[in-house]
């Protein structure tokens, strides 16, 4: 049963408005279809990820051809949303296509909630190793698996009743998540049962940093570090998830890195946008506060073809800024390692010229003012040029790569992220083989000796010989295996 006073805004509104059981609405919009091929690639359902304590859906979406050693980002969506829905409207895949990195939609129903709200607010639910959060920590150990992720870039974000999960997520498992943002959310933990979770929604909960701070650490005891990097988006006129949010994330995340809460810098973004930056002890980007003037609750898009643009509009998708844009770019995803950028472009005409068994050449056009270019690969400096080409070396052969360019100041300030390009090195791919170790040994891959299996070639203990235990070989050359379970 809903509270008295959200019966009485779901007469005013005439739709839901809480996060959970008691409350209704972040982010209620009719599950939109999303095409049946995406630009490059499809969103696809996957059946099998674990145990599921959790009783979660996996989607996934990843562009074709992408590289091994890309990123991975898990998007949360809001109360009565799908992932399709959150997938069709967010803008990722635009991101996805462009920087190369796939994508993981976890997905409620309303067997868990009777909204179809992840549960941010039930500690049986949101803890490490508990419920949901499990669910969604199998559905990354699968993604890493399936695409050979790096697990040093993987991102969480969420909207709404997701938000609030993904701060939950962020708490428990800084160990897995490099970063996250919190879209028109809750702070971690502010809620531990349904009762609690209306008065995080719409009032101050009068906690100092530190005791925000403490609600993260102690969902991990022990756990020192590295922190996740923070992005929170917040309208100014939210009814739903009132704006103290938005300043308690900030407050909470900002004392977990151990940093003030006064911002290194701040500056005016499109659509009545204000970001509010907190640097780390080195000056990089931990925390930003994107405050956006005027808008309710929901999700910032832009829908538009521009670089800063995404997304398309529909109920709690508002159109003000393009918040996955900006947020990809905190992170780094475009390939300038994240928090924040110079004000050189992005250099435009970035070409592959060439490729071996071994190595990938690129050229570029030359942008106005820069002292040195930086190149990425998958999202990691791999060299710079004060030219405009630059050789790779020491790549595996049938392989492909993704490279991004930007170019450097005489300051080292970074700019803007060309768009991605795929290199692939000629020659063949090392071959991969998933079976048990029974089946490895009938197929001539390994050998038994004492009742244990050994990887041939290599010599690697691949555990009991039976059909229990199941392994990856990679065949690196001729009869040589070694075990790729981890991504081949």
């Amino acid at each position: 049963m809903l509270h008295s006073t959200w019966r009485g805004m779901f007469r005013r509104t005439a739709l839901a408005a809480a996060l959970g059981a008691v409350v209704t609405g972040l982010g209620v919009v009719a599950p939109v279809a999303t095409s049946a091929a995406a630009a490059a690639g499809t969103l696809q359902q996957v059946t099998t990820f674990g145990s599921n304590p959790g009783n979660l859906a996996m989607y996934e979406y990843a562009p074709s051809g992408l590289a091994a050693g890309a990123p991975l980002v898990v998007a949360l969506h809001g109360c009565t949303q799908s992932a399709s829905d959150y997938h069709a409207h967010s803008g990722w895949q635009k991101f996805a296509d462009q920087w190369g990195f796939a994508v993981v939609y976890p997905q409620t129903s309303s067997a868990n909630n009777s909204l179809s709200c992840f549960s941010w607010f039930d500690s049986a639910k949101d803890a490490r190793g508990k419920g949901e959060a499990a669910s969604v920590k199998q559905m990354v150990d699968t993604a890493v698996a399936q695409y050979g992720s790096d697990r040093a870039r993987v991102f969480v974000t969420g909207l709404s009743a997701g938000g609030g999960m993904t701060a939950d997520l962020l708490a428990d498992y800084p160990d897995v998540f490099a970063g996250g943002a919190v879209d028109s959310g809750l702070p971690a933990q502010c809620a531990a049962t349904q009762t609690a979770a209306s008065g995080c929604q719409y009032s101050a909960q009068n906690l100092t940093p530190k005791q925000w701070g403490d609600k993260v650490r102690n969902s991990y005891p022990g756990y020192t570090g590295p922190w996740p990097r923070v992005a929170i988006w917040q309208g100014s006129s939210d009814t739903t998830v009132a704006p103290v949010n938005g300043t308690e994330l900030r407050d909470q995340w900002t004392d977990v890195w151990g940093i003030g809460q006064t911002a290194s810098s701040t500056r005016t973004l499109t659509g009545g946008t204000t970001e509010s930056v907190y640097d780390d002890s080195t000056g990089k980007a931990a925390v930003a506060l994107f405050s956006v003037s005027g808008m309710a609750h929901g999700l910032a898009v832009n829908p538009g073809s521009g670089a800063d643009q995404c997304g398309t509009t529909g109920t709690y998708y508002l159109n003000y800024i393009c918040s996955s844009y900006h947020t990809a770019k905190f992170w780094g995803l475009d390939g300038s390692g994240g928090g924040g950028t110079g004000s050189l472009p992005a250099p435009s005409g970035v070409t592959v010229t060439g490729t071996t068994g071994t190595g990938a050449s690129l050229s570029w056009n030359a942008v106005s003012g820069a002292a040195s270019y930086n190149v990425y690969r998958g999202g990691s400096k791999v060299g710079s040029a004060t030219g405009t080409a630059f050789t790779d070396t020491g790549l595996s052969a049938g392989t492909a790569y993704s490279y991004t360019v930007a170019a450097v100041d005489s300051s080292g300030a970074v700019g803007a992220s060309s768009a991605a390009v795929t290199a692939t090195t000629t020659g063949s791919a090392p071959a991969c083989y998933t079976a048990n170790n029974y089946q490895q040994v009938q197929a001539g891959r390994a050998h038994q000796s004492g009742g244990y299996t050994y990887a041939n070639g290599s010599g690697q203990n691949m555990g009991l010989y039976n059909v229990a235990v199941t392994h990856t070989l990679k065949e690196t050359s001729t009869g040589y295996f070694v075990i790729a379970d981890s991504g081949c």
